[in-house]
Parts: C-alpha cells; structure tokens; sequence
C-alpha cells in the first residue's frame, strides 16, 4: 500500500506528532494527498524543549492544525522506577493521552511514525501500539528511514537531515531512579554541546559522571575543545568521558 491510498482510504485520522523526520514526513504527506490529519504532540518531562519548537515550526510550515497535551509522566512509579520495558509503559501513558484527546475530537485512528526500518525487537514501545491499535502509515508503504529522509529532503522540510533523538531517560541507566533534576542536567549539558556545534550526541549518566558520545568524525574537535568543554560540563558533573565507541541507535 502507498501513502496515497492509505490518506485515500483513511481520509481522517489524529497523528502522534514528535517533530521528528517520521512524523513530520507523515504529516506532510497527509496534507499532500488531501487528508485531515490534526497532529498531537504530547510535552513531557522525557522531551527536550526543542523537539516542541520544532514541532510547531513544522507544522506552521505546513499549515497544520497541531494540538499540544500535557502529561506529568514523573508521576508514574513505574516509569520513574526506570525498568529494562520503561518505553513500553511509556507509550502506553503517551498513546493513551492521544487516543482520549482524539476520541474527544471525533478521531477513531491514531497513526505513528514508526517506519520500515525499525524493527520491533529493538523498540519495546511498539508492543503498546499494537495493543492501543495504532497504525504506523510509512511501514505499511515500506518506506524506510533512508527513504523518508530522501523524500523529506525533496518534499523541502527543515526536518530531512534532523538527527535521531530519543528521549531524555534513555541517557539514565535502567534501574536507575529517574528524577526531574538528573532530566534537566541531561538536557542542559547536550544544549551545551549543540551550541557548540555537535550534532548526533548523547550524554549518558555514568555514576556521576557525563559520558559523552558523539560520531567518530566529531571526537577530534570534541577533543580540541577540552579545556573549554571539561570545566563547563564539571560545574554540573563530577567529570566527563569521552566513550571511544562511535555512537549508534539511542
């Protein structure tokens, strides 16, 4: 099946909208093939405050009605616990805030980014979206990331080179309490590395430690930069290292 005739068949749905190079690609093909789509960005404390700003950007660009909820997710035990299935509850919490807002709106389908790419075993979320009956649109055309990334570039959204950003209790190690300061800790030290010109990174809790990971082509400048780099971030850690490993997946 093509995007077409999905929007054909389905000509009204709610999407699970992050501001990423899936769902924006999605919500453009929506528009593209004549589709009423309203997109449902849900702001939790796991989300960076740029994933927002480029949510609304994209879909002011694309003339798109975007609905933003807000989910206090800290105050689930059980995510807060950290466990080995975190993503799996939750997007459960998040597909379950979106399938209501929706409902209220007169939505029956809920669509997701996800695309042919990823693979389940790898994403423990995607058992939730089974279960909640989400339809992920761009892996039943096939379309991987690759793809969507080409047509993304020729479709001229800001979003076609945007690096893959998981969320922010990704960086704290499972099993490992999750707190609101470790979260902002997390997302002011990378904020620091984006001003700076790093793209594609993550830094990861390793104790009380910053753990940096970046792509082999950016650790020579990271390098370099040392002594500008080392007393920031320490104001905040107790010190920072440099993972060797080229950073890959979340």
């Amino acid at each position: 099946m093509t995007l077409e005739e999905f929007f054909h068949q389905n000509p009204r749905a709610a999407l699970a909208f992050s501001g990423g190079v899936d769902s924006a690609y999605l919500l453009y093909a929506a528009g593209k093939y004549g589709a009423h789509v309203t997109a449902y960005y849900v702001r939790t404390a796991f989300q960076p405050a740029f994933e927002l700003r480029d949510a609304q950007r994209l879909a002011r660009e694309l003339g798109a009605e975007l609905k933003v909820l807000e989910l206090d997710i800290l105050e689930d035990e059980t995510l807060v616990s950290n466990p080995a299935n975190r993503c799996y509850f939750c997007k459960k919490r998040i597909f379950s805030a979106i399938r209501e807002a929706a409902l209220e709106d007169g939505f029956r389908l809920i669509l997701d980014g996800t695309n042919a790419s990823d693979q389940a075993a790898d994403r423990p979320g995607m058992k939730a979206l089974q279960e909640l009956s989400v339809r992920s649109p761009l892996r039943e055309a096939g379309l991987t990331k690759r793809q969507i990334r080409e047509e993304s570039r020729r479709a001229g959204l800001f979003t076609w080179n945007k690096p893959s950003y998981a969320c922010l209790a990704t960086r704290i190690p499972t099993g490992t309490v999750i707190t609101q300061a470790q979260l902002c800790r997390t997302e002011w030290a990378e904020d620091y590395l984006h001003t700076l010109g790093f793209r594609d990174l993550r830094v990861r809790q390793q104790g009380n430690l910053a753990r940096v990971q970046l792509p082999a082509d950016q650790m020579g400048r990271f390098l370099s930069l040392r002594e500008e780099i080392l007393p920031t971030l320490k104001a905040r850690y107790d010190g920072v290292v440099l993972d060797m490993e080229e950073r890959n997946g979340q």
